[in-house]
């Protein structure tokens, strides 16, 4: 079978099955994990795609002919990989995903010991290279086939998971929670009998065939399911998933939908507090609203590049307590450096019963201070072309101009970035401004008349 090359992206693997990625390439990529890494002993799940049990027996078989361990810890998120990677002390983990793709799409994310990402410029590439060309050691007749072990952690995740809440300040709310069919569920059904809250389910039931739609809560069309029962519920707060969680979506008790952009800086404030004078990560998409909230609390925001194995790097490198991205990824240092979808709203939740006040109200000032687009994709037939034909038109006269990520550019009372997509044909546009939607708003359409003219 001829191996392509589709499914190899920046940061993980993901393609449509079988075309893109099927058992054959992932044996060959469970026979590479153990080359490259000389692994010993590695921990594999996968979420509740139809095609992950599948796709895990071809790769354990590729991990173990190669004489590498197996620790299956079976259906999961994708944090649940990396808390079993470090936790066990493990030489890396696999976990069988495709996020919020398709329903035919799956994929894997890789990591090595300690849970430390592996992308493009980490031994993924040349994971990809041993696939395509199959160029692999040969297996010795007397060498030691490597063994399986099933291991449930969830006790031990869940435990983690608390950690993050004083359990005596949390009082009983209603919690709307809709894992999407996803694999949020589990988690869900393990943390109640801990938590004061009332829990509200929504498509709750993992399932591969997605009956309600592929989980993606950052399309707008999606979030009504979430909204509606946050309404109709009197609910205090709303909380929505991907497939394998590592992202997690807040609804305030009106039913808006909370940008992940401000929870970011509300995220860095409360663990400021418990962490006066740490370093804070941020990305460059939008920025303003952290950078005031981390410097008002004593806090030193750093820039780095979008992407989950930039922002964990550079949060190893700077010692930082949490690091955040608009996309709704969050990294916490005692995770690993890691990005989960459950601690994020458990802290929100914290805050909400500590200080007694709706997650409306926690956001309203935030939300009016930096209006923002929100992010907004345009297809294009040439993006760098688009960003130098950008950067001559607004960088005259602007008081700074950053390339981190794509180009940034700022004003007195707006900035904007313009990023290409590491993965699809698109520009991504993000604006905002200090206190003026209409400024915002305008801003907004004077650049894409220009992306898209």
């Amino acid at each position: 079978m001829q191996m392509k090359r589709n499914a190899f992206k920046a940061y993980d693997i993901r393609g449509k099955v079988p075309e893109e990625l099927n058992e054959e390439m992932a044996y060959r990529i469970g026979r590479a994990f153990v080359e490259l890494l000389q692994a010993k002993k590695v921990a594999v799940g996968y979420d509740i795609r139809l095609s992950g049990p599948s796709l895990r027996d071809a790769l354990v078989k590729g991990l173990t002919e190669a004489g590498c361990d197996v620790v299956d810890i079976g259906m999961c998120g994708t944090e649940q990989i990396y808390f079993a990677t470090a936790h066990l002390k493990l030489d890396g983990g696999i976990m069988i995903t495709a996020s919020h793709n398709p329903q035919d799409y799956n994929g894997m994310k890789l990591v090595r010991a300690e849970s430390r990402p592996i992308s493009g410029d980490s031994g993924l590439k040349e994971i990809e290279e041993k696939v395509i060309a199959g160029d692999f050691a040969p297996v010795s007749k007397s060498a030691q086939t490597g063994t399986v072990t099933y291991a449930n952690i969830m006790q031990d995740y869940i435990a983690h998971l608390l950690t993050y809440v004083d359990r005596a300040e949390l009082k009983p709310v209603k919690v709307v929670v809709n894992a999407g069919n996803g694999a949020a569920g589990a988690v869900l059904d393990a943390l109640e009998p801990h938590l004061p809250f009332t829990f509200v389910k929504v498509n709750h039931k993992p399932d591969g065939n997605f009956p309600n739609g592929v989980p993606n809560p950052l399309l707008v069309e999606n979030r009504e399911a979430t909204a509606k029962v946050v309404r109709d519920t009197g609910a205090d707060i709303g909380i929505a998933w991907d497939g394998d969680f590592d992202r997690c979506f807040l609804f305030d008790e009106q039913g808006d939908f909370i940008e992940g952009y401000y929870l970011v800086g509300f995220l860095a404030h409360a663990f400021l507090r418990r962490n006066p004078g740490a370093k804070i990560i941020y990305d460059p998409r939008l920025t303003w609203n952290t950078i005031e909230l981390v410097e008002k609390a004593g806090g030193i925001p750093v820039l780095s590049k979008s992407g989950h194995a930039f922002i964990k790097e550079r949060m190893r490198k700077e010692d930082a307590v949490y690091g955040g991205e608009m996309s709704a990824h969050h990294y916490f240092k005692d995770f690993s450096y890691c990005d989960s979808g459950m601690i994020p709203w458990l802290l929100v939740l914290a805050i909400m019963c500590r200080e007694g006040r709706p997650l409306s109200e926690l956001m309203r000032e935030r939300v009016s201070c930096y209006p923002v687009s929100g992010e907004i994709n345009s297809t294009v037939d040439d993006a760098r072309a688009v960003l130098e034909k950008i950067e001559a038109k607004f960088a005259p006269g602007a008081i700074a101009v950053d390339k981190v990520d794509g180009l940034s550019i700022e004003y007195e009372n707006w900035r904007f970035n313009l990023r290409m997509s590491n993965t699809e044909p698109v520009i991504r546009l993000n604006v905002e401004s200090r206190c003026d939607v209409k400024l915002m708003a305008q801003k907004t359409e004077e650049l894409l008349a220009l992306i898209r003219g």
